[in-house]
């Protein structure tokens, strides 16, 4: 059961880097799972350590500030490269719930969509204006993300609206992957493959 996403107040990570592929994600090495768990810890590897397995205090989430997130704000095209599904789950398991961008890579936003990852479109200046508020409170900075709604704010004077395809959002909100959304209209296609039993005029079966 994926967890339902309907509005989280949280408090934000920021990356600020554009382009950030699946490999750097969740670098290839850390592929051989079958299971969908266990990669949280991998998140941003080569980015989180050094060569000697330490953390690499100049990273952005290693800061103290970023522990905790559960929203993460960045640059554009976000999650392109490979379409490893693994990055979503790295990300959900490492503990975020939302990612806010100008744009992401279109196979990763639908992994996203299908494993309880929000991905947030906003215009360019205003994810700018995030980073300006996230650097003036020092890192220590909270949104909302209102999926029902549609909308971001921060209780201190930022609100915006995005958008998000109606399919995709449902999922989002009920906590259905594609498979469970598709379920839901189980009775209309069970219906539709009955009436299509018989072509129509000559009774022969298909």
């Amino acid at each position: 059961m994926i967890e339902p996403f309907v509005r989280l107040t949280g408090k934000l990570a920021a990356l600020p880097r554009a382009n950030v592929d699946t490999d750097q994600i969740i670098p290839k090495q850390f592929l051989k799972r079958v299971e969908r768990t266990g990669f949280g810890p991998a998140l941003f590897h080569d980015w989180r350590f050094r060569a000697d397995g330490t953390p690499n205090p100049d990273f952005e989430l290693n800061a103290p500030a970023a522990q905790g997130a559960s929203l993460l704000l960045t640059w554009e095209n976000f999650g392109c490269g490979s379409s490893r599904e693994h990055a979503v789950w790295a990300l959900r398991e490492y503990g975020f719930r939302a990612i806010l961008a100008p744009s992401f890579a279109d196979i990763f936003f639908a992994n996203c969509c299908q494993n309880g990852l929000v991905p947030v479109r906003l215009l360019p200046q205003e994810i700018g204006e995030l980073f300006r508020r996230h650097r003036a409170a020092g890192g220590e900075y909270h949104l909302t993300v209102d999926l029902e709604e549609q909308r971001v704010e921060d209780g201190l004077g930022f609100r915006t609206a995005f958008t998000m395809e109606r399919y995709r959002r449902d999922m989002l909100l009920r906590g259905l992957d594609v498979i469970g959304r598709t379920l839901l209209l189980e009775e209309r296609i069970g219906a539709y493959e009955r009436s299509r039993e018989t072509r129509p005029g000559n009774g022969e079966t298909w």
